[in-house]
């Protein structure tokens, strides 16, 4: 396999970022600053995801054969492979327990394909989507400058990538645009927002556009959802979690079909693709603890995604909908997290000391 280069920043953006990183690494030296917890916070979920998304990367590098989208699953690879290292220096340095995350013992390089080329492009598309909100809520809240700078140039990156990915899928005309509206032709206020009850009967207004847009995504959301679930369950051989992935394929249905028919209403969208990029393989490329993981992780993202997209909706029968699936989804996280202690794949955050050990008499 060919070594493909991570992204490179600018010359004089990198000069000036590594004088930046080395002045912040020898003050913090100096002055001998401690990680806050939200610098521990930040670099332990990044790890932790950063690890379990790798696995994928392996496993679709392996065997694609579209040598554009190969060129971007690799660089994505190597994209998470710098930032792992990179938090693991951090750890070893503040002699900090470096998290045991996923490794190459959760693949089975011998597995054959599971999904085709197309969804692994999607997959870092995808993955695009979560990771750039994700960096930027970090940098909002991270205190020690070394680490600012190390998720900064995370953000760029991985910014970079999903452009790349864009860019690939618009020109394979894979990309499916969210719907299209007529511009106004001027400002106006609301003045009547019909109650919850007369909406259900019939007292509607088009959605605006903050509507469409949420619905959208999570459309495309759950789409990428369903495809990854159909593939799991296919591979999977453990009843229990079958049946989980099952339940969790039954609720992405269910959002689909109700996000798409609230999108259709006003015949401003046609209806959103799902098209089947799962092969036959009845032979799992992942271990169990990763894949009940990648589906607890794309259940918290689920959360906070229906959670905006419910501040956002002014229309209440839109708001009633995703107030429902958000308890749905929350109860479909929860069972997945006590499936996750209960096999012992819960890896801890880290916990400061509980004093109140030290008051019992």
């Amino acid at each position: 396999m060919k070594t493909i280069k991570p992204i490179k920043l600018g010359s004089n953006q990198k000069e000036t970022d590594e004088k930046l990183t080395t002045n912040d690494s020898s003050y913090m030296e100096e002055r001998n600053i401690k990680m806050t917890t939200t610098d521990i916070a930040a670099l332990w979920k990044t790890y932790i995801q950063n690890t379990a998304e790798r696995c994928f990367y392996i496993h679709f590098v392996q065997h694609l054969e579209d040598v554009e989208i190969k060129s971007i699953i690799e660089e994505a690879l190597v994209l998470d492979e710098t930032i792992i290292g990179k938090i693991e220096s951090i750890f070893e340095k503040e002699s900090f327990p470096i998290p045991k995350g996923f490794s190459d013992k959760d693949i089975d390089l011998s597995a054959p394909a599971l999904f085709t080329d197309l969804f692994a492009l999607s997959f870092v598309f995808r993955s695009g989507q979560v990771k750039m909100p994700h960096y930027t809520n970090v940098l909002s809240k991270v205190s020690r400058l070394d680490i600012y700078e190390l998720f900064k140039e995370c953000l760029f990156t991985e910014t970079e990538l999903h452009k790349k990915a864009l860019a690939l899928m618009l020109s394979k005309g894979l990309y499916d645009r969210p719907p299209t509206m007529e511009y106004p032709k001027s400002v106006e206020f609301i003045q009547h927002e019909p109650t919850l009850l007369n909406t259900w009967f019939g007292e509607k207004r088009p959605l605006n556009c903050l509507e469409m847009a949420e619905l959208y995504q999570d459309i495309e959301r759950n789409a990428m959802g369903l495809i990854l679930l159909m593939g799991l369950i296919q591979v999977t051989k453990d009843k229990e979690i079958k049946d989980y992935l099952l339940a969790g394929k039954k609720l992405a249905q269910s959002q689909l079909d109700t996000f798409d028919k609230l999108l259709k209403e006003n015949d401003n969208y046609i209806g959103f693709p799902t098209t089947m990029e799962v092969t036959n393989s009845t032979v799992s490329p992942f271990s169990e603890k990763l894949i009940l993981f990648i589906i607890s992780a794309a259940n918290s993202i689920a959360i906070s995604t229906l959670g905006d997209a419910l501040s956002v909706s002014i229309r209440k029968d839109v708001g009633a909908k995703y107030s429902l699936f958000l308890m749905e989804v929350m109860k479909y996280g929860d069972e997945g997290l006590k499936l996750l202690v209960k096999r012992g794949w819960m890896e801890q955050p880290p916990q400061p000391i509980d004093r109140r050990e030290f008051y019992k008499s």
